[in-house]
């Protein structure tokens, strides 16, 4: 996990000064400083987006640098490149070198002002991440019973489901780890995944293929590689097999009447109505976005009938309910006793989802059998 009180993390909101806009702050902590980029997005949208590529000079709480890797991303595609490919598009507009920077860190807040060569001059003050924090969903308490009884009458395939031992946010693995830099991420993570990788898998992974890039982020992500994805399934007892998972039958025995695991329901079939579906990771605005990929050497989707959310949002769980309204709703959540755990479980053998179902191979095989022939 990424400190609480240093600089890396996610940092979003606005910007005033010689122009308005909005701001991402994606920040990652090095040995020695912190590497990052910011995005702003221009409230003129005859101007360019800018992506700004930085280093800090140290740790230090409050510093100033000089960022001159400054570039724009194309209003229409989206795609990050030199501000050169793009300049005809903008005729008048003259791009920024570079940028001078002052920041302050400051508790929950981080303080930023810039002066670029072109004589503009802006501030922000922004707030941190809420994301290591408790999920603040106000879940319906149900018990199984209850809960098999609701689903059945939900619409089949409207919604994914997600199942989890405790009621955390909903937060990729990527960005629980303290990560935010998603370039960092695609130039060395990725790059170094797919040496490695392609030297065990039969298949050899294309990553210029959309559909290939989306099956190998899917496979290191089921293999315990943390990804900005999280993992959803179009079944609600498997998400319930997954909210149980991991905790014994002697756990759930002790458990009391306030602890409980948590299922997360999302109305996907709402949500790619009302909002373009970004499979990309670098863009200037947050987005949350739904991708089913094909199954290369990666069994265990089938199965889980498993879906992902591509994201670049630290708090996901945050920004899809400042989607909603008083009368959309895309996100619900419902907790479930621990203590129906044994039941649960039971009950779920008999639907043949069991560990070994849900991961084909060895160690599934095995954590089936010790469910079954231990006392646990």
């Amino acid at each position: 996990m990424g400190s609480s009180e240093g600089l890396n993390g996610q940092w979003v909101g606005t910007y005033t000064g010689s122009s308005k806009g909005s701001i991402i702050v994606n920040v990652d902590e090095r040995a020695s400083n912190y590497q990052g980029v910011a995005y702003l997005v221009n409230d003129d949208v005859k101007l360019p987006e800018t992506a700004t590529l930085f280093t800090t000079p140290d740790k230090s709480k409050e510093f100033s640098f000089r960022a001159d890797a400054i570039l724009a991303i194309d209003r229409a595609s989206g795609d990050v490149v030199p501000w050169q490919s793009i300049a005809d598009k903008y005729q008048g507009v003259i791009f920024p070198k570079y940028t001078d920077v002052k920041a302050s860190l400051g508790g929950d807040s981080l303080s930023l002002s810039w002066a670029t060569d072109l004589g503009t001059v802006n501030d922000c003050t922004l707030p941190r991440s809420k994301a290591d924090q408790p999920s603040e969903l106000v879940a319906s308490e149900q018990n199984w019973g209850t809960y098999k009884e609701q689903l059945a009458a939900d619409l089949p395939k409207r919604y994914l489901f997600r199942g989890q031992n405790g009621p955390w946010r909903l937060r990729t693995s990527f960005h629980r780890s303290g990560r935010a830099d998603l370039h960092r991420f695609l130039a060395e993570d990725i790059a170094a995944l797919h040496r490695q990788l392609s030297a065990r898998t039969k298949h050899i992974f294309n990553l210029t293929i959309g559909d290939e890039n989306g099956a190998f982020f899917n496979l290191v992500q089921h293999h315990g590689y943390p990804t900005p994805l999280l993992d959803w399934t179009y079944s609600p007892q498997v998400a319930a097999f997954f909210a149980y998972r991991g905790i014994s039958n002697a756990q759930a025995a002790k458990a009391g009447p306030k602890d409980k695991v948590r299922i997360f329901v999302f109305d996907q079939a709402q949500w790619r109505k009302d909002y373009n579906q970004l499979l990309q990771l670098i863009c200037p605005t947050l987005h949350v976005s739904i991708g089913e990929f094909i199954a290369i050497e990666n069994e265990r989707m089938i199965p889980q009938q498993a879906a992902s959310t591509i994201t670049n949002a630290d708090d996901v769980e945050t920004y899809i309910k400042s989607k909603e309204t008083a009368t959309k709703k895309y996100l619900r959540a419902i907790d479930l006793p621990v203590t129906d755990r044994k039941q649960v479980v039971s009950e779920l053998s008999y639907m043949g989802i069991t560990a070994g179902s849900m991961f084909p191979g060895l160690d599934g095989a095995c954590e089936e059998l010790k469910e079954r022939n231990f006392v646990i």
